[in-house]
């Protein structure tokens, strides 16, 4: 297998990139940016430390992020697995990326930036769920923000070609399966739904 390992010979071989694709790139939130993310409930948040790198998904029942300014977004850290690993990139690394989504919209709106972790009260108790208050909050400073071509949605009819679900492997066959049966999945299976109701925030 040959493999690509200049740019020069990269960009040869897909051309020049089309005007709306370089004219879409922004240092801060314009209107319309800005309405866009404020709509999004759900987004992916990728980060790189020590390491390598993570990718998180990151959702709310609210925005999942809260616009401070045009250059400035708040996210609360809602309870997860514990693991930490966005969290320790963050705080060893700080270059962060970030994809929005909207149910229903084929559009995938960017931003690249950085991070840092705020475990301020002031700041924390913006947000509340439930009495619950999340332990940090992610400051995000926007480097650039920019819509993605729609045509990966698109290819994926990811909001239109219904539930997939259908046979997957739950979470409890693959933990059974990494420990070759010394971790009782179906058991893990039965009680998350009521472990997830309760420890949501």
């Amino acid at each position: 297998m040959n493999f690509i390992k200049d740019i020069a010979a990269l960009e040869a071989l897909y051309g020049t990139p089309g005007e709306a694709s370089l004219i879409k790139v922004t240092p801060a939130l314009t209107p319309a940016y800005r309405a866009w993310i404020e709509r999004s409930r759900f987004c992916v948040l990728s980060t790189m430390g020590a390491g390598g790198t993570d990718g998180s998904p990151r959702g709310d029942v609210d925005p999942v992020v809260t616009i401070q300014d045009d250059k400035t977004l708040l996210m609360p850290d809602w309870r997860g697995n514990q693991r930490l690993d966005t969290l320790r990139n963050i705080v060893e690394n700080g270059h962060i990326s970030l994809m929005f989504m909207v149910a229903g919209s084929n559009t995938v709106m960017r931003v690249n930036g950085t991070a840092k972790l705020t475990a301020d009260a002031s700041i924390c108790e913006q947000f509340e769920q439930k009495t619950r208050h999340p332990k940090t909050v992610i400051v995000i400073t926007i480097s650039e923000v920019y819509s993605q071509c729609a045509r990966a949605v698109m290819r994926a009819g990811l909001w239109t070609t219904g539930d997939q679900s259908d046979g997957l492997p739950s979470v409890g066959d693959m933990l059974k399966e990494i420990t070759d049966g010394g971790f009782d999945g179906a058991i893990y299976d039965a009680e998350w739904p009521e472990r997830a109701r309760n420890s949501m925030w």
